[in-house]
């Protein structure tokens, strides 16, 4: 049976063994799409693939589990394995990655006197029993069980949240009573104050560094701590950051092909890397993380193309090839084979088939839940999305004025189906001016979750409950009896499309391309102003014409040859008669 040591160096059976590792998350990546990056992380030369694990996919509701499909993280695992790569997995509650909720169920949040991320005994009570199930999984993929695991990671960057020593001890007690074997880490900045905060050294726990330059600098601090603790440890860079993350109204971020080949050789003659990353992929669905910032947090966009050596669908980009020569000149006798490169289709111009408004269907797509006061999705049972508020007010005077009070993230206020107002974070609470016709009248607010913070102190905050956490009032009083209708997008929907639809309503825009040749492609929806995409049923996510980004990526495998389905969920009446597919991305000048 094979073995992996962490001594002064990392040894695999007794040898000195030097991981040169790229992360793909499984999550981010369609299955039928696994193999394909997998195959171009060896093909680089690398010896090893990292992913996270995600909680809220594993136990999106409570006490449901699903490790099938999408989320079968022991076919990952075994694919890899397949194709000669080890795998470093990183299983711990929070992952932070950009993804929604750092990775934590939003069914946590409704249980008020629990603090996530500690030795809370509540939180450690939901945390074990997940862990009960999911290490049934990965714990027999472990090198010394005959499979190609050879490190796990308890917490993740725990340095740059907390010091709660005890709560990291019994995650790591809890994994070793689950069975894992393998060599556990941590991951923090190099520096020394998150290194000190975030590890449990008295446990003999590797402790290694994130950063994405000056290598020497920073292995240098890593070494240092490791000196101050005793230890003689092989040095790594977990997160070797070769590109970033793009938020919604910002410009894309890229970072120099040579510039980083530079920098990972001079990393890789110190130390062992892990590329984060090596193929970001999409968030598909609703996962998008968020960027906490003061009042205003920034949502991230769906792509997580990350810059990264395999581009968003997958394939090499001038980064990629850029490594690949430093490569041969680190390690000339490493095997190296070419890339594979998927193919990408064109289809202009598909004309809408149908179109029909949000509010003429909504009681035939979604089952009405009715309260005294308005709840937050979370208390409601939905953890992404939006939520549509309603209820009917009586008219007191010929002018009114209404306040949403605490919610988050963005409303559109709706008087009788007509838009009166879009409000977006700071701007919530403001007064909505309203000069009424009716004696009886349809109050409607659609509120949509973004995304929440991924990363920081808001993982405690309220604002990372979504919906309407107070209420609506109208003049200086609430407003009572209210109907809620949850729209969460994670099945397919069946949409009576002979309603009626109304202009600059939210609606849904149905549209069915014959397609002789599925292929990869980029729905274009620089016509559309912001909503969702699916397509044959699948969520692709989100699309906002504020940029950078103007299209959605499709993989090869959500088509189907024949006719296809392609809804456009659209909230600002912004639409097209028209949508095509094209070969590329779409961006906006920003």
């Amino acid at each position: 049976m094979k073995k992996f040591e962490v001594q002064e160096d990392f040894l695999l059976d007794g040898k000195p063994f030097k991981i040169m590792s790229g992360a793909i998350h499984y999550f981010r990546v369609l299955p039928e799409d696994w193999y394909h990056s997998l195959y171009n992380l060896k093909a680089l030369g690398f010896n090893t693939v990292e992913t996270y694990i995600p909680w809220n996919v594993h136990e999106a509701k409570e006490g449901e589990y699903d490790f099938s499909g999408r989320y079968d993280i022991k076919r990952f695992v075994e694919t890899a394995e397949e194709l000669g790569l080890l795998v470093i997995l990183r299983p711990s509650p929070y992952i932070c990655a950009e993804w929604e909720f750092g990775g934590l169920p939003a069914w946590l949040l409704p249980y008020k006197d629990m603090r996530i991320r500690s030795s809370d005994p509540a939180f450690m009570e939901k945390v074990s029993r997940y862990y009960e199930k999911l290490f049934e999984v990965i714990t027999p993929l472990q090198l010394d069980h005959g499979g190609p695991v050879i490190m796990m990671q308890v917490e993740n960057e725990y340095g740059s949240y907390g010091e709660d020593k005890e709560y990291l001890k019994l995650l790591y007690d809890l994994m070793l009573k689950l069975g894992v074997t393998v060599p556990i880490f941590t991951s923090d900045g190099a520096w020394r104050a998150t290194q000190e905060a975030g590890t449990l050294t008295e446990a003999n726990i590797l402790t290694t560094g994130n950063f994405g330059s000056r290598s020497k600098e920073n292995f240098k601090d890593l070494k240092d701590f490791h000196e101050s603790k005793g230890k003689k440890w092989p040095l790594m860079c977990m997160e070797f950051w070769d590109g970033w993350f793009n938020r919604w109204n910002d410009p894309i971020i890229k970072r120099d092909g040579q510039d980083l080949a530079h920098d990972v050789k001079e990393a890789l003659e110190i130390g062992s890397v892990n590329l984060y990353m090596f193929h970001g992929g999409t968030n598909f669905g609703l996962m998008n993380g968020c960027s906490a910032r003061g009042r205003t947090d920034l949502p991230q966009v769906t792509s997580y193309d990350y810059d990264a050596p395999l581009n968003e669908q997958g394939n090499p980009t001038e980064k990629y090839y850029a490594l690949q020569k430093t490569m041969q000149e680190l390690f000339p006798d490493s095997e190296q084979q070419e890339p594979l490169v998927k193919d990408s289709m064109d289809l202009k111009a598909i004309p809408l088939n149908q179109k029909v408004s949000l509010f003429s269907v909504i009681d035939e797509i979604v089952e009405k839940q009715q309260a005294k006061y308005p709840e937050t999705m979370e208390e409601l049972g939905q953890q992404y999305g939006y939520t549509l508020y309603r209820s009917r007010v009586k008219k007191d005077s010929n002018e009114e004025f209404y306040r949403v009070i605490d919610g988050s993230d963005r409303i559109q206020f709706f008087f009788n189906e007509e838009k009166k107002a879009t409000q977006y974070q700071e701007e919530i609470g403001e007064k909505i001016y309203i000069a009424p016709k009716n004696d009886v009248n349809q109050l409607d607010i659609l509120v949509e979750n973004m995304g929440r913070v991924n990363y920081g102190h808001k993982l405690l905050a309220d604002t990372q409950q979504k919906g309407i956490r107070t209420g609506i009032m109208s003049d200086l009083h609430f407003i009572l009896e209210w109907e809620h209708y949850c729209l969460e997008f994670t099945k397919p929907l069946s949409i009576d499309y002979d309603k009626k639809w109304k202009e600059n309503t939210p609606s849904f825009y149905r549209y069915t391309p014959t397609i002789d040749e599925p292929k990869d492609t980029f729905i274009n929806m620089e016509s559309f102003g912001k909503g969702i995409v699916l397509v044959n049923g699948f969520n692709i996510g989100r699309y906002w014409n504020v940029g950078p980004t103007l299209s959605l990526y499709i993989p090869k495998s959500l088509l189907q040859k024949g006719e296809n389905e392609i809804v456009v969920f659209e909230t600002e009446g912004i639409w097209s008669e028209t949508i095509s597919l094209e070969k590329e991305p779409k961006f906006k000048k920003l």
